[in-house]
């Protein structure tokens, strides 16, 4: 039981743990982020106990992991908004509209 146990705990921790590596990868290679599907909620499984002790370090492990991927999100998602309202404020022009020069020539 013991061995089915600790067996258990290991495979909820390699489905957490994919899902945070799916996390960062999105971070890092952001135009394929789109392409893959959301990582699900996870909830610790109630039918297998408490968690090993010697999993401790590997579930410690995750968590600095999942904080740090959702730090990274976070920071990615202040740029993105940024960079989408210095794009929102570059005028546009129209075609009915004469354009307006974009420098200005002060060579003598």
């Amino acid at each position: 039981m013991t061995g089915e146990w600790h067996r258990a705990w290991e495979l909820a921790l390699d489905e957490l743990e994919a899902d945070v590596a799916q996390v960062e990868a999105m971070i890092i290679d952001d135009h394929r982020a789109r392409e893959r599907p959301a990582a699900g909620s996870w909830s610790p499984p109630s039918e297998i106990g408490a968690l090993p002790v010697d999993l401790r370090p590997r579930a410690d492990a995750i968590l600095a992991r999942q904080l740090a991927a959702a730090q990274a999100v976070s920071i990615a998602l202040t740029a993105n908004r940024r960079q989408a309202e210095a794009a929102a404020r570059i005028e546009a022009g129209s075609r009915s509209e004469p354009s307006r020069p974009a420098y200005i020539d002060c060579a003598a």
